[in-house]
Parts: C-alpha cells; sequence; structure tokens
C-alpha cells in the first residue's frame, strides 16, 4: 500500500490547478495566496527560487521541480537581481502583473504553475514537517518516477498549449506523490529520523499501512505491534519517537482525516460517516470531530460546501 499516496490524497480538499505561463525579459513574482501548495515545473529556460525561502538563490533548470509546503510566501525570479512584484496565484494567470512580450518575442521561461488545495484545519505531520520549500533537481539521482511524471506533464503541456488538458490534474496528483516520496527517501538516504525513518521502519510502516487500509477496525497498540512483528513496548516508543504521536493518537487522527475527506466529497448521512471511520454512534463520532477540527461535523460539511460555491 502506498502510505505516502494516500497521506496526500486525503489532505487534498479540491481538484487540483494547474497554469502554464509564459515569462519573458526580467521578471520576478512572490506568489501569495494560495490554499495549499504550490507546484511548479520549469518546463523551458531557467529561473531562480529567491531567501528567505531559502538560503541562498538556487537555480533552477529545465525539469526542476519546486514544491512549497504552503504554497506563499516564496518568490521566483528570472535571476536575483530582478525587479519583484507580488502575484496572486489564485488569479489568471493573464492578470499577473510580469513584463509582456514584445512583437516576436519568446519566452524566457516557460513554467508549470499548480496549486494544491490541502486541509489546513488539521495538517498530517507527513506535510507539516517539510521544509518551506523542496527544490528537486531535473537529474536522474531524484528517481525516475518522478522523472517520468515531469516528462509526462511536458508533454501534455507541448500537445493541449495554454488549455491544460484533463490529464494534468491527474498528473499533479502523481508529481505531488513522487516529490513527497523523493524528498522522503532522500532525507532517510542522509540519515535523518522523523517520518523519514518512520516510513522506512518496516513494523512502523506495516502498521501505517493496516490504519489507512482498515481505519474502522477496534486498532490496540498490541494489534498494530503484531501486525509489524514485535513487541508491544518496543512498537509503541519507536512509533512515538519517529512520528511524534502515540499509536492510537495516531489512528484517531487518520480517521479524523478520512472522516472530514467523507464529508466534503459524499453526501454520506452522519452515521454513516461514522461507521466508516469506526464510531458506533454519530454522537460520539460528532465529539471526536469537533475535538478535532473545532467543528461539529455538521458544520464543517455546510462551510466547506459555501466556500466552494464563492
Amino acid at each position: 500500500m502506498d502510505v505516502v499516496g494516500n497521506i496526500a490524497m486525503s489532505m487534498r480538499t479540491s481538484k487540483p490547478v494547474a497554469r502554464l505561463k509564459d515569462l519573458y525579459g526580467s521578471w520576478g513574482m512572490r506568489l501569495t495566496g494560495d490554499q495549499g501548495a504550490g507546484l511548479h515545473v520549469v518546463l523551458e529556460g531557467a529561473a531562480w527560487i529567491l531567501p528567505p525561502a531559502v538560503p541562498a538563490p538556487v537555480q533552477l533548470g529545465v525539469g526542476d521541480v519546486v514544491f512549497a509546503r504552503t504554497g506563499e510566501g516564496y518568490t521566483l525570479a528570472s535571476h536575483p537581481g530582478s525587479p519583484i512584484v507580488e502575484v496572486s496565484s489564485m488569479a489568471p494567470v493573464d492578470h499577473w502583473p510580469l513584463p509582456k512580450p514584445v512583437t516576436g518575442q519568446a519566452p524566457g521561461t516557460v513554467l508549470l504553475c499548480g496549486v494544491y488545495a490541502l486541509d489546513r484545519a488539521r495538517p498530517h505531520p507527513l506535510i507539516a514537517g517539510l521544509p518551506s520549500v523542496i527544490h528537486l533537481p531535473a537529474r536522474a539521482a531524484i528517481g525516475e518516477p518522478l522523472r517520468s511524471v515531469v516528462d509526462l506533464l511536458g508533454a501534455e503541456v507541448a500537445r493541449d498549449g495554454p488549455e491544460l488538458g484533463a490529464a494534468v490534474p491527474a498528473l499533479l496528483d502523481l508529481l505531488m506523490i513522487y516529490t513527497l516520496r523523493t524528498w522522503y527517501a532522500r532525507e532517510a538516504e542522509r540519515g535523518a529520523q522523523g517520518w523519514a525513518r518512520a516510513l522506512r521502519d518496516p513494523a512502523i510502516r506495516k502498521a501505517l499501512e493496516r490504519i489507512e487500509q482498515s481505519p474502522a477496525e477496534p486498532w490496540t497498540v498490541g494489534s498494530l505491534a503484531a501486525a509489524g512483528g514485535v513487541s508491544r513496548t518496543l512498537f509503541a516508543r519507536q512509533f512515538r519517537e519517529l512520528t511524534g504521536e502515540p499509536p492510537l493518537a495516531y489512528v484517531t487522527r487518520w480517521r479524523m482525516m478520512i472522516a472530514a475527506r467523507l464529508l466534503r466529497d459524499t453526501d454520506l448521512a452522519l452515521q454513516a460517516v461514522a461507521a466508516q471511520v469506526g464510531y458506533g454512534s454519530a454522537f460520539a463520532f460528532g465529539k471526536a470531530f469537533k475535538r478535532a477540527f473545532g467543528d461539529a461535523p455538521g458544520v464543517y460539511r455546510r462551510e466547506y460546501r459555501d466556500h466552494l460555491s464563492r
């Protein structure tokens, strides 16, 4: 089971949005206003990502991926000395206050700009623990699957032009998943602890898979430890050290994430949602959900849909 992919999909609150932007001359933009993560791929030319998002300016080349965890407050530019303007990433790209082309001028840079809406009410620690900005260069060392997704995105954009086709949101889902996998794999190779190590620990990974596969199961620390083939004491200690919370607290976290997704994406009655995440009554589920999200389930669903309608 794909632990990272399931987490990313569970946090997504709407279909990812992708825009193609041709950039001309000397340009710089500080992106603000995203409702989740920002994803950018350099399709042609070059660019720079600038401090304070990174300690020092970093040059980006064709095929490079930039992932901005909060989706706001980071700067991309044609070079470090470019004039910077604020850009609302939620606005149509034609409204971005950037240099216009002169007749016959080719773009110096072509960016694919993605907005990946994530639930900010209770972010998963796998996402919350990431740096504010991740840069993955387009070299084989970052992993062939990620390179393949970038190549597919480039091919779709070349075929569809500014009117990006139906395949692009699905490819952005894959880009998000492979970006997270690649970064955590790289961190694990460097000896990082936390979630980087948790994803490679056989017992913890098996427990995460079981929790994701069967959130309604009446899990105990003992049953999760047995799934991983280790002692209860060792499992409980390792799980807390690497994920930052006790096993059963994580079970509750996951159940509430699944419940929130069901409330957003379906019209299931509260009792049915409660049953899918392991609660015997809508009342008990409602109390647990309100502790996690601050709102009763019905209020959460209504406010989410009111937001979409606006």
